[in-house]
């Protein structure tokens, strides 16, 4: 059973093939009309939506041949966004689309092909096999798979021959799904070259998200200082003087100066501490990732259960940045979802950070509205995280971080 398990799943994966063959065909089809279409300008607006269309189809192809291979075979697409025109060159210029188009052509007939051979090989060298028992019991011979008519003895004894050659291209279906999948990878992989070039413009963007990120931090910081602490710190210099000024002709009135001054700084020193926590969080020092986490799911309003996996200390940098992301993700739960429960997951792996925020509010989360979502995005960023979140109408919200922890 072991040695035909590989066989079984040769047959699955081309058996699937034939399908996706199918409609690569077809969607080869709608898209040659769309290229048409193109030539008199008409079909313009529809090339971006048209190449969007396809890319699922050619995503399950590459995902079905990384699983069959058992690596990963990566894809790289540049964003289709802007006007119609802007689209379209972007289209025309991405190669991950021009080979899209050809994996369409080469599988739409070549899976068919496949398919055909694997699927019917078994019944041909069965046939073949079992023809000299019983072609002259049929009136004017027997017709085999490849065209050879058995109406002798001398034809049938050929047919045994054909019969395992059948066999053996029945055997060999592992062989041949490998190299569909081999073909698969190598069309559908963007080049070395190309996975460079994105990799440096992913790093760029993000190296300018932190900058700006780490830019409005700063002045968040000086917003705070200066309307906090340091307004708190000139009224307690002028109480101080003027109380100065009255303590001779004045006395009680200039303590009264004195005690508001005092109450004046401890407010300043309360701010500054405000200011200090917002930089880096005390507790994270003091009680770990998970302890910080646990005091703020404790705090959120809306209830809030906590599933924290063994994670240990993480690089300080990170454990910030899980920190703040959580607790703005805690803060748009409370303000703009109307759940009554959310909770709050953290695990990681040898290299990554995960951490999951759900809620079973009423949905509809959009960064474009000004929800935080962005400043989760831009935390997660600045150290090449990822941040995903899934939010449809009537909920639930549910927000995916991965961070990478080897820094």
């Amino acid at each position: 059973m072991t040695r035909l398990t590989p066989l079984w799943t040769a047959v699955r994966y081309v058996v699937v093939g034939a399908v996706t063959a199918l409609l690569s065909i077809l969607a080869l089809s709608l898209l040659g009309v769309v290229l048409a279409l193109c030539v008199v300008g008409v079909g313009l607006p529809a090339l971006p939506e048209a190449l969007r269309l396809i890319r699922p189809l050619v995503a399950f192809d590459r995902k079905r041949a990384a699983r069959f291979l058992g690596e990963p075979i990566p894809e790289s697409y540049h964003v289709l966004d802007g006007p119609v025109l802007t689209q379209v060159a972007t289209a025309a210029a991405d190669p991950a689309n021009r080979r899209d188009v050809l994996w369409l052509a080469l599988h739409g007939f070549g899976g068919l092909l496949l398919a055909g051979v694997v699927l019917g090989s078994p019944f041909s060298a069965l046939n073949n096999l079992l023809t000299p028992a019983y072609w002259w019991l049929v009136p004017g011979g027997v017709e085999t798979s490849f065209g050879l008519l058995v109406d002798s003895w001398a034809t049938a004894a050929v047919t045994p021959v054909a019969g395992l050659v059948f066999a053996w291209l029945a055997w060999q279906t592992p062989r041949f799904a490998r190299w569909h999948a081999l073909v698969a990878r190598k069309l559908l992989a963007p080049a070395e070259g190309a996975r460079l070039v994105d990799r440096v413009a992913e790093l760029t963007a993000s190296r300018a998200g932190a900058l700006e990120a780490h830019g409005a931090e700063l002045r968040r910081i000086e917003r705070d200082l200066h309307d906090g602490a340091q307004a708190r710190i000139a009224a307690v210099v002028m109480q101080l003087g003027i109380a100065d000024q009255m303590r001779e002709r004045d006395p009680d009135a200039a303590f009264t100066l004195v005690r508001k001054a005092q109450d004046t700084a401890t407010d300043a020193l309360a701010e500054l501490r405000e200011v200090v926590r917002s930089i880096y969080p005390p507790v994270l020092s003091d009680r770990g990732l998970d302890g910080a986490v646990s005091a703020l799911a404790a705090r959120c309003p809306v209830p809030t259960a906590l599933e924290v996996a063994p994670i240990g200390r993480q690089p300080a940098a990170i454990e910030a940045a899980a920190y703040f992301i959580i607790a703005e993700a805690l803060t748009n739960i409370t303000k703009h979802s109307a759940a009554d429960a959310a909770s709050v997951s953290l695990d990681a792996s040898a290299d990554r950070l995960f951490i999951t925020v759900r809620d079973n509010g009423r949905g509809g989360a959009d960064g474009d509205l000004g929800t935080g979502i962005v400043g989760i995005q831009r935390r997660a960023d600045a150290f090449d995280g990822h941040a995903d979140l899934s939010s449809p109408p009537g909920g639930p919200t549910v927000l995916r971080v991965e961070l990478p922890c080897g820094l």
